[in-house]
């Protein structure tokens, strides 16, 4: 039976949607707030730091100014670098038969994470989902430049366009408010999955939200009838 998609493309965030980096995340952040005079954060507050650019949030989680957070977030990125970008990472289950199902039933794919590009294509080349991907899309290593949801959204479609690809029907796939707000200023639907960092009440503004992978698969492939 041939299996399509409604949507045109489909765009991934990574950081809580395909990609469990929060062990490193933790490690790093301890070792930075520790260094700069601050409070590392328990495991339970993690969601309050994963997914949002990291010198945005050494801003409002930690109180520093900008300066600080830049300084900060160059630190961290130092660390992130020595570590190796996919040590300790994971793939949350099933995300990566899922981008193949998509990939065989011939629908584009691309990032669009608020993570450094670099980092983003590092751990897609790691764990092999670069095949799927028509484009790697992620923020400027400044996180300043390129970091808003909504300039990564319009950049990933951008490079898709660029590419040849319907951009005509996109769906965002995410696990943060910001990955629905962004959708929303771009006009892009977005399908909140909850395995991530989120809080309940970052779903609202979503399409569709999912607990899970096979709930997720029925929303972005349909079987036709024959």
């Amino acid at each position: 039976m041939p299996i399509r998609s409604p949507w045109s493309c489909v765009l991934w965030d990574v950081d809580g949607t395909l990609v469990d980096a929060s062990e490193g995340i933790l490690r790093r952040l301890d070792t930075t707030l520790t260094h700069f005079g601050g409070r590392p954060p328990t495991r339970s507050e993690l969601s309050y730091w994963i997914g949002p650019p990291m010198y945005d949030s050494f801003q409002r989680n930690a109180g520093m100014t900008p300066e600080q957070a830049t300084e900060a977030t160059t630190f961290y990125r130092t660390l992130a670098l020595g570590d190796g970008y996919a040590t300790g990472a994971k793939l949350y289950p099933g995300v990566e038969d899922l981008m193949r199902e998509l990939h065989h039933a011939g629908v584009p794919q691309a990032t669009a994470s608020s993570k450094p590009e670099i980092q983003v294509a590092s751990l897609m080349d790691h764990f092999g989902l670069d095949r799927y991907l028509s484009a790697v899309v992620g923020a400027t290593p400044d996180e300043k430049t390129l970091s808003r949801k909504a300039d990564i959204i319009a950049e990933s479609l951008r490079r898709l366009n660029d590419a040849g690809v319907d951009t005509s029907r996109p769906v965002l796939i995410g696990d943060r408010h910001h990955d629905v707000e962004g959708g929303i200023e771009r006009g892009v639907p977005v399908i909140f999955v909850t395995w991530g960092f989120s809080w309940p009440h970052e779903t609202e503004g979503a399409q569709a939200v999912v607990s899970d992978i096979q709930e997720l698969r029925d929303l972005l492939l349909v079987k036709d009838d024959v």
